[in-house]
């Protein structure tokens, strides 16, 4: 068995009105912590060294596809050219589904995930 511990709560961005989402880590039924609950052990790292200043970053990669499928922006049957262009695009003509990501951010920034 897996146990859901919140840590956790923030408004729901998409239902909105009194709803939430709970953010939980994964404890084992022995009261340890499950092998892929990462989060558990950072978050007691930068308890144990609370007196630094972290830098870090975290990404949210997603590739979005079609009906048919295949990756939105990709020639049909072949891949596209260099990272370059694609991977973390920015800019007008950069971003293929633009507004799906902007919803993904504005979402975020309405739970107060920052």
């Amino acid at each position: 068995d897996v146990y859901l511990r919140p840590v956790a709560i923030y408004p729901d961005p998409f239902r909105r009105g009194d709803n939430i989402l709970v953010l939980c880590e994964t404890w084992d039924s022995d009261g340890s912590p499950n092998k892929y609950n990462h989060r558990h052990e950072a978050a007691r790292l930068m308890r144990t060294h609370a007196d630094e200043h972290f830098w870090f970053g975290l990404e949210q990669e997603y590739t979005l596809l079609g009906p048919d499928g295949w990756p939105y922006g990709w020639p049909k049957g072949g891949f596209p050219g260099a990272q370059g262009p694609y991977y973390c695009g920015v800019g007008t003509g950069k971003v293929h589904c633009r507004d799906i990501v902007e919803a993904h951010y504005k979402a975020c920034l309405y739970a107060g995930i920052n």
